[in-house]
């Protein structure tokens, strides 16, 4: 069997928010046609917990302490350069030492890089006998970019600052690895836009979604979070996300007024884990309820009217939207939400442009219950069933690795007696 390195800068596992969602289904993926070297960051004491089961698909794994404070200094020192504080944050002598070993026996002769910080240490002669794969998953460049247009000064400078900078480096690392993936078919196309140089070598391949355990059938659970017949507005994420953190307090402050005005006893859940401070607060106000981290997102869900979306700010693709989605519940959302999520609105969800749009659609959906949502809630499960499937979309990542085409079946029977379970996905 060939023999891979996977670098990411999270631990793959558990699969409790976006990034980890699909790594670790990456993982499960490569190491069913791979010998694989990962080596990755550890960020949160909790996952050194998991490392024995990531440890179990893989060849040989190096799992690096993420130093905040070294790491932080190491971004600092970025702003004295032209450099990006992105690709410095995650710049470690040790990890560089143990790819180097890895690398020496020249056994490995393919290499994936899971975000694009992660891409520097396959760069220059380092990876240059390998063929180069960066799952770049956002543009990331254009996230800060959105940053510097929503902070003031002097944060806005800075946020710019990165965006050209990274994208710069963006640019650069597309045009030395072999091909260039995304998470969907949008942020593919904005990145040949910006790095025209790499168009023919920039390709994607969509999320998934665990449909089987995001199912309606939890809609039946004899027990849920919520007292009988309440009405339940929820909205679902790791809440030290600054974009989500965002949008449920736009949210609070432009469009629960109203609504609560029209429905008095109409509750609104922000669940997630690390609520800021500023989320946090939202709890003091009329009928809103921030759980922080809970073990298991899906009756929030079940026991929801309507699941919202209401992010301002965003790349990729949500994976809250699409787990609403796959439960058959009603999605009300923004554009900025629905970006590389191939839906119709009207047909699979509801989209909200402004707070006058998320009034009135919120409204209509409480005025009729759940009536009117049952031929779009089965809708939207169907779309994801049909479009989100990791084990299919993952053949695409595949094939930019060279995998033939007819290998994921008979790879799949041989693995599956030694995967571990996987933790279940909480959204992110």
């Amino acid at each position: 069997m060939r023999e891979l390195l996977f670098l990411t800068h999270r631990l793959p596992y558990p699969p409790d928010k976006g990034d980890k969602i699909r790594s670790w289904h990456m993982l499960q993926y490569l190491s069913r046609h791979f010998r694989v070297h990962l080596g990755c960051f550890i960020d949160d004491d909790d996952d050194w917990q998991h490392t024995r089961a990531v440890a179990a698909l893989c060849a040989s794994t190096r799992f690096v302490d993420l130093r905040r404070g070294a790491a932080r200094w190491r971004a600092v020192q970025a702003l004295l350069s032209r450099q990006s504080m992105s690709v410095q944050y995650y710049r470690d002598a040790r990890l560089l030492q143990w790819v180097a070993s890895v690398l020496s026996g020249g056994k490995v002769r393919h290499a994936l890089a899971y975000s694009g910080s992660m891409a520097q240490y396959l760069d220059g002669s380092t990876g240059r006998h390998l063929h180069r794969v960066i799952d770049f998953v956002d543009v990331d460049s254009d996230k800060w970019r959105q940053y510097g247009d929503s902070k003031p000064w002097p944060l806005s400078q800075l946020y710019r600052r990165e965006a050209q900078l990274l994208l710069q480096y963006e640019r650069h690392i597309a045009q030395q690895f072999t091909a260039s993936a995304f998470v969907s078919s949008a942020e593919a196309a904005l990145f040949r836009q910006c790095a025209p140089m790499a168009r023919r070598k920039t390709g994607h391949f969509n999320n998934g979604v665990d449909a089987a355990y995001f199912s309606p059938a939890m809609a039946h659970a004899p027990s849920g979070p919520y007292a009988p017949g309440a009405q339940v507005l929820v909205f679902t994420g790791a809440m030290d996300y600054w974009p989500n953190a965002d949008a449920v307090q736009w949210f609070v402050a432009s469009v629960w007024p109203a609504l609560r005005r029209q429905f008095p006893q109409l509750q609104f859940y922000i669940v997630g884990s690390k609520p800021t401070p500023g989320v946090k607060a939202l709890g003091r106000v009329a009928g809103v309820t921030v759980t922080g981290k809970v073990p298991d997102i899906r009756p929030y869900l079940a026991g929801a009217a309507l699941a919202v979306a209401p992010l301002r700010i965003a790349r990729g693709v949500q994976n809250k939207v699409l787990e609403a989605m796959a439960m058959g519940k009603i999605v009300l959302a923004t554009p900025q939400a629905l970006e590389g999520i191939a839906a119709q609105p009207g047909l699979e969800l509801l989209l909200a442009r402004d707070d006058v749009e998320f009034i009135h659609h919120a409204a209509r959906v409480l005025r009729h219950g759940q009536g009117d949502g049952t031929a779009m809630g089965l809708a939207a499960r169907q779309l994801v069933l049909q479009d989100y499937d990791w084990e299919r979309n993952l053949r695409a990542l595949g094939a930019m690795l060279g995998v033939p085409a007819d290998a994921g079946a008979q790879a799949g029977t041989a693995a599956a007696a030694v995967m571990p379970p996987p933790a279940r996905e909480p959204s992110t």
